[in-house]
């Protein structure tokens, strides 16, 4: 079976097994790294992609059900630029090691999709499926308000 898949707005076929998870499809076949596969069991977020915007977590979706417009981290903005949340998150020094940020960012993009001007327990509750093990979440948390903020004030 063929699986016909639109990565980052790309057309991409591949041969591989139906039920292979999505995230070995990204980052082995086609080479997109940005999803970390951090527990491979749905808990930490680390994997997080948008399937049709909706936060995903690869490690869990096998690549046959992944029929619908699937983003990483590396088809967020052009090389070089940076979108709004991770504009937000690098002013406010969010980042530790790196290993959430892919699905921190996936997923705060999508909550500003939904809601650009988000309430603090809004965004920490989005914030729930990822795990932070370096930076107890209150850098994240403080440059998602503040993109909320600078969207109100927009």
């Amino acid at each position: 079976m063929v699986l016909h898949l639109t990565v980052n707005g790309e057309a991409r076929t591949s041969d591989a097994p139906p039920l292979t998870p999505l995230i070995d499809l990204l980052r082995d076949e086609f080479h997109l790294t940005g999803a970390k596969p951090v527990c491979r069991e749905g808990f930490c977020g680390a994997c997080t992609v948008l399937v049709d915007g909706v936060p995903t977590l690869s490690c869990l979706t096998p690549a046959a059900l992944a029929t619908g417009e699937i983003q990483t981290i590396e088809g967020l903005a052009a090389p070089g630029a940076l979108t709004p949340v991770q504009a937000a998150l690098e002013t406010h020094e969010a980042v530790q090691c790196g290993m959430c940020f892919p699905g921190m960012v996936l997923t705060l993009t999508h909550l500003f999709a939904e809601e650009p001007r988000p309430a603090r327990e809004t965004i920490r509750a989005a914030l729930a499926g990822n795990i932070c093990r370096c930076t107890g979440y209150e850098r994240i948390v403080e440059a998602a308000v503040a993109l909320a903020s600078a969207n109100a004030a927009a």
